[in-house]
């Protein structure tokens, strides 16, 4: 038996003027492979993502994308949470 997931997460530091995009794989609890947007590709946090890291670094579509995920998947949803936030105050 065992549990694999995936985080997408989103870091920002006053407001959007940086922002950091991590892509983290877990098996069992522990963190194998990440994506950070800060260094712009897949790294192996233990052997067992190495595979899975040097595979992803040579799918340059799939790069791209994870690197845009900073404008396209985190900027955007912070303007619709702040959005939303202030309409509720």
């Amino acid at each position: 038996r065992f549990l694999e997931y995936s985080t997408s997460e989103c870091h920002f530091f006053n407001g959007t003027e940086r922002v950091r995009f991590l892509d983290r794989y877990f098996h069992n609890q522990e963190e194998f492979v990440r994506f950070d947007s800060d260094v712009g590709e897949y790294r192996a946090v233990t052997e067992l993502g190495r595979p899975d890291a040097e595979y992803w670094n040579s799918q340059k579509d799939l790069l791209e994308r994870r690197r845009a995920a900073v404008d396209t998947y985190c900027r955007h949803n912070y303007g619709v949470v702040e959005s939303f936030t202030v309409q509720r105050r």
